[in-house]
């Protein structure tokens, strides 16, 4: 008869529990990678709807946000706040996650580099 031991299939248990450490540490690195795939996508999609938007800022507010919208749009977000002080605007996106059912936002700003010279008189 041969003697039986205690740890008999103990490496069974060790390899199917590294397998399922390995499983959910391979599912987090991926989750996490695709939110922030999704910060940066939102990111963008704020900074060039910002750009477009500050494009059209001096032909005033409906126009300049119009812009936005659509600039929003062709990057799959949606324009939440667009706001034009002077030649600045404010913009708020969204993108739907990839990962979960919620939405993430983004605020990007643009304007003028610096304040434009008030025209020189001739003499």
């Amino acid at each position: 008869m041969r003697p039986v031991y205690s740890d008999t299939g103990s490496a069974t248990v060790w390899w199917v529990s590294l397998s399922l450490l390995l499983w959910f540490l391979t599912l987090a690195v991926a989750m996490t990678a695709a939110a922030r795939l999704d910060r940066d996508r939102a990111a963008t999609a704020a900074d060039l709807a910002a750009l477009a938007a500050a494009d059209r800022a001096a032909h005033g507010t409906h126009m300049a946000c119009g812009q936005a919208r659509i600039t929003a749009e062709a990057n799959d977000a949606s324009l939440i706040t667009c706001d034009l002080t002077g030649h600045i605007v404010d913009v708020v996106v969204t993108v739907p996650s990839t990962v979960l059912d919620h939405q993430v936002h983004a605020r990007a700003r643009a304007g003028p580099v610096h304040k434009a010279d008030p025209p020189e008189e001739e003499e």
